[in-house]
């Protein structure tokens, strides 16, 4: 078994992240350039100009927040609009199939979860990684498998 990182770990798509907040920041600025550089507009329109560019970039910046955090407790999944805290115990598996978008954990109550903080999209490799480092925390720590060792 490869070896576990340190706690507390943050996992996100950071290529895709730098892609997002940049985009962001660059449609902001040129619609509100354009919004002042337009001399036959007025005041409201002017306004509503940024107003489109600030929810223009509040989108891309909400599509930036994903991310799973681990920690000595458990594990923090942030997606574009919720946040749920799981204990260890919580998680049963850690899965991304060839195909998959994104990370699915098996939890305990039945259910799967996505955790859109780990995906492949531009960095396959590194998702790939971050995905066996969460599975690999996963059944150290979970309790839910009284055969492993607990950390």
């Amino acid at each position: 078994m490869s070896e576990l990182p340190d706690l507390p770990v943050t996992f996100r798509p950071t290529r895709t992240r730098a892609v997002l907040l940049t985009a962001a920041a660059a449609i902001f600025v040129v619609i509100t350039v354009i919004a002042v550089l337009l001399p036959q507009l007025g005041p409201g329109e002017r306004i509503s100009f940024v107003c489109t560019a600030a929810l223009l970039a509040g989108v891309l910046l909400m599509l930036a927040r994903p991310k799973v955090v681990a920690d000595d407790g458990g594990v923090t999944v942030v997606n574009i609009a919720s946040r749920r805290r799981l204990e260890w115990a919580e998680i049963l598996q850690v899965h991304l199939r060839p195909g998959d978008p994104w990370v699915f954990l098996d939890l305990s109550d039945g259910t799967s979860m996505p955790a859109l903080g780990i995906q492949p999209g531009i960095a396959r490799r590194q998702a790939l990684a971050d995905a066996r480092a969460l599975r690999a925390l996963a059944e150290e720590r979970s309790t839910a498998h009284p055969d492993t060792p607990q950390g």
